[in-house]
């Protein structure tokens, strides 16, 4: 485990400076500080009890094989996002955000698809059948495209999480991710709202050093999850190995009980179904819909517009082990609504 971030650190990279105090929103005040000539102070000591809580759900998110998509559309913001994000493979959008790109996903995908469908046209040849005046419109469709989408190329299905730097900048994609009970995880300062963030990091969403030394927190807690589902794999393996004859029971490489992979259940709606006993996919599998929708309402007023109808049919191939055919039907649908 990575050791924990020191105020000092945030301190010096300048994450306490907020906004002017008239641009601030209300709904900030638990965390501010104080105020400074005419510019508000964020509390440190929150931002690091926040920044902990998000990564530990990052880490979890990261850990189950789902995807965590990144945007930042802002100068300061974009070199810093595409260096950190690469180095976890994880996807990123540092251009303009592209309208649907979350709630008319199938469009997006045709568009990925387009771009490979180019590539292959100069790999048999056929790219050079065409004429110069062809050529040259096709090559700047695969550059446009590219630009704007190939950060996002092996993003085959909805993101698990998205996380935002600042989120006044990309309201568009909070929306989004809203409408589709996509965990958000953002940078919040002074100026925005963190009522419509699920994991809110109090910080300077303007500052590049702030902005650095929060991704960098940010893709270590990544980098964590993805190892240790890396070290699961391989001790699957070998067990795999040792009891040949369990052929139909889950693979023993994967946490059989983490519902974060069922399509529409995020971390905070996982967490709901295990506290009221829904621990494993089959037990999920089993479940009354609206017994399930229950303990969402229960839980909170934020998990009780989701719809779990799609979930026991889902869990039932998990259960099953026919990870391929959940992928396949994962693909073809939205946020896990038929």
């Amino acid at each position: 485990m990575a050791s924990k971030i020191e105020v000092k650190d945030l301190l010096e990279a300048g994450v306490h400076f907020g906004h002017l105090t008239r641009k601030w929103n209300p709904n900030m005040a638990p965390y501010i500080y104080m105020e400074r000539n005419g510019i508000h102070v964020i509390n440190l000591y929150k931002t690091v009890a926040k920044l902990e809580e998000a990564n530990e759900a990052l880490k979890k998110i990261a850990s189950s094989g789902r995807k965590i998509l990144f945007v930042a559309t802002k100068k300061q913001a974009k070199d810093i996002v595409a260096d950190k994000v690469s180095k976890v493979n994880m996807p990123y959008i540092t251009e303009r955000w592209p309208g649907g790109m979350l709630t008319n996903f199938v469009t997006i995908r045709k568009a990925v698809k387009k771009m490979a469908s180019i590539d292959r046209m100069k790999k048999d040849g056929t790219f050079n059948t065409l004429s110069k005046k062809e050529r040259l419109q096709v090559d700047r469709l695969r550059a446009k495209l590219e630009k704007n989408l190939g950060s996002i190329a092996d993003m085959t299905r909805l993101p698990g999480a998205i996380f935002i730097v600042d989120t006044m900048r990309e309201h568009i994609a909070v929306k989004e991710a809203q409408k589709l009970n996509i965990p958000i995880f953002a940078m919040v300062d002074t100026n925005s709202d963190p009522r419509d963030i699920d994991y809110a990091i109090p910080s300077n969403d303007d500052a590049g050093k702030s902005i650095e030394i929060i991704l960098e927190e940010v893709t270590k807690a990544v980098a964590e999850g993805l190892e240790e589902r890396k070290s699961e794999k391989s001790n699957g393996k070998e067990e795999e190995k040792e009891a040949p004859k369990a052929e139909n029971a889950p693979k023993k490489g994967t946490k059989a009980d983490d519902l974060t992979k069922i399509e529409g259940i995020g971390p905070k709606a996982a967490e709901a179904l295990v506290e009221s006993g829904i621990v494993s996919f089959s037990d999920l599998a089993k479940a009354d819909t609206e017994d399930i929708k229950s303990v969402l309402t229960e839980a909170s007023s934020t998990l009780a517009h989701l719809d779990p109808t799609s979930w026991p049919k889902q869990a039932k191939m998990a259960a099953d082990g026919e990870w391929d055919e959940l992928k396949e039907w994962q693909d073809k649908v939205k946020g896990g609504v038929e």
